[in-house]
């Protein structure tokens, strides 16, 4: 049987392979919803469990069964609103046209400087503008992680842009809670950055074959490449050494099996490389990209799975 060799194994739909900006990304499209609320959360993500759960899937084999399912812990402390962005439409899509600053505080002040001119949000036209967004951070000194200076991020928000004003209005220098954005058994995307490993070989990036001991020069490469290199350089195509890993990846359609308060989730001594959960959680069906204590985007769904239930199953047993 000949050797597989898989000289371009590999998406080319995540090109080019280098490390993400910062450790938590950005959300460009965003899930419409009439009614009028934030559209997005950010939380830490903790580690993983597993809890017993009764299947409430229909089409499962094992419907009505108790299964166990493995579960993400993310830690959601409340999120403070920094700003209120106006946009309007530009040549090159939306453009922030004016921004409305809340009262600064200390954490703030650990990642952007005091804006010198503060406007208010009174006499707002809202014939003017085509969206409203609300930048906001994180409170990471309610965690147990170890640090102070916060992310700051923009999140959309549903309804009709009146709505959204309003409401916008209304949240200006206040805090967001998990429940007033998600619900249990609802569908989430979910934005993060990977764990980073470090510049590695075409073989564990690719996952190209070893070639025989008697082949010239390398084992490790791609071998002949033949067409790949015939306008006198190597294609970037062709499976080569590079980052591997810490790249902003999104997960679709993971259902939020539970919102819980800290004190039915911890465990004696905390959780490994994370410590105690001081807040509000999620537990997340399945794996999440991410190391621990690493920032966690989450949306509601764009293109939600019609087949996943509505509704999250009944747990019976939660592993501490």
């Amino acid at each position: 049987m000949p050797n597989i060799r898989q000289p371009r194994h590999g998406s080319m739909q995540y090109w080019p392979r280098k490390r993400a900006r910062r450790a938590y990304p950005r959300v460009r499209s965003w899930q419409s919803l009439e009614q009028s609320k934030p559209l997005g959360f950010a939380g830490y993500k903790v580690g993983m469990t597993h809890i017993i759960v009764t299947d409430n899937w229909k089409f499962s084999k094992t419907k009505g069964e108790q299964i166990s399912l493995p579960v993400t812990i993310i830690e959601c402390p409340p999120l403070k609103v920094a700003s209120i962005r106006l946009y309007r439409q530009g040549l090159s899509g939306l453009q922030v046209a004016d921004e409305i600053f809340a009262k600064p505080d200390k954490e703030l002040a650990r990642k952007i400087p005091e804006p010198k001119k503060q406007k208010t949000a009174d006499n707002i036209d809202v014939s003017n503008y085509v969206d409203v967004r609300l930048n906001v951070y994180t409170q990471p000194k309610l965690t147990g992680i170890g640090k102070k200076k916060p992310e700051i991020f923009e999140i959309a928000l549903g309804g009709k842009i009146a709505d959204k004003l309003e409401l916008a209005k209304s949240l200006l220098g206040k805090e967001i809670l998990i429940r007033d954005v998600f619900k249990e058994g609802q569908q989430v995307d979910i934005h993060a950055v990977t764990k980073g490993k470090g510049y590695q070989g075409p073989v564990k990036r690719f996952g190209v074959a070893i070639r025989s001991h008697k082949s010239e020069k390398t084992k490790r490469g791609p071998g002949s490449l033949g067409g790949w290199r015939g306008q006198a350089h190597v294609m970037y195509r062709v499976s080569h050494a590079g980052q591997m890993g810490y790249h902003t990846r999104t997960e679709w359609n993971k259902q939020i099996i539970k919102i819980g308060e800290k004190d039915d989730i911890n465990r004696g001594g905390g959780f490994d490389n994370y410590g105690i959960i001081r807040n509000s959680y999620l537990l997340v069906k399945g794996s999440v990209q991410g190391a621990k204590k690493r920032l966690v985007r989450l949306c509601l769904a764009t293109r939600k799975n019609k087949k996943i239930a509505e509704d999250a199953p009944s747990i019976e047993y939660l592993h501490k």
